[in-house]
């Protein structure tokens, strides 16, 4: 398997379709003319162990003794990147409108916790994955990232495998709004 390296990520993602033009609705509620479709990134194996192990391999000195990721997106990555790192996997749901670990998941204060996501655009699900981990007390080590569209500083180490910044707008600024586009909500993440 070649590493991530060996991998054109922008050239997979045009490839696979997951780069897409029009006028959407992101998950954060800001509107763009580009939207990339993760899953059509998630549904590859052999692309997701690749992506995964080149996480894995950025963050494996910092010892990470677990991974944690976000639902629904970051369940499968959360899962290989912690395959590659011989840890556990949990992940992040919400309950009520607000993040929290279910289905009996821990974390205690002996954890260095790796945080992985898909894509990022303002870093609203990676901070809220953030705050569950230290309000466990568990040491976040860092945040890994396949796809960096926008530019958000977590406080802790970050790798994005491809920074692909993607022009957002308020919903009362959006350029394509005012021109009555109509507008597509493909995202995942509803408050």
């Amino acid at each position: 398997m070649p590493s991530a390296s060996n991998v054109n990520l922008a050239a997979a993602l045009q490839e696979r379709g997951a780069l897409l033009d029009g006028h959407f609705r992101l998950s954060s509620g800001r509107h763009s003319n580009r939207f990339i479709q993760k899953f059509r990134i998630l549904e590859s194996p052999p692309l997701v162990e690749t992506i995964a192990r080149e996480i894995a391999e950025h963050f494996r000195a910092s010892a990470p003794t677990i991974v944690v990721s976000a639902a629904v997106g970051g369940i499968v990555l959360g899962y290989e990147v912690a395959r590659q790192l011989g840890t556990d996997a949990i992940f992040v749901e919400k309950e009520g409108g607000v993040a929290t670990l279910r289905r009996s998941f821990r974390l205690t204060p002996e954890d260095r916790a790796l945080v992985v996501e898909d894509v990022v655009t303002t870093g609203l699900s990676v901070r809220e994955v953030l705050d569950v981990v230290r309000s466990h007390g568990a040491h976040p080590v860092g945040v890994g990232v396949i796809v960096e569209r926008g530019t958000a500083d977590f406080g802790v180490p970050t790798f994005a495998l491809l920074e692909m910044p993607i022009v957002s707008y308020e919903a009362s600024a959006c350029p394509q709004c005012a021109a009555n586009e109509p507008i597509t909500d493909p995202g995942s993440r509803r408050n």
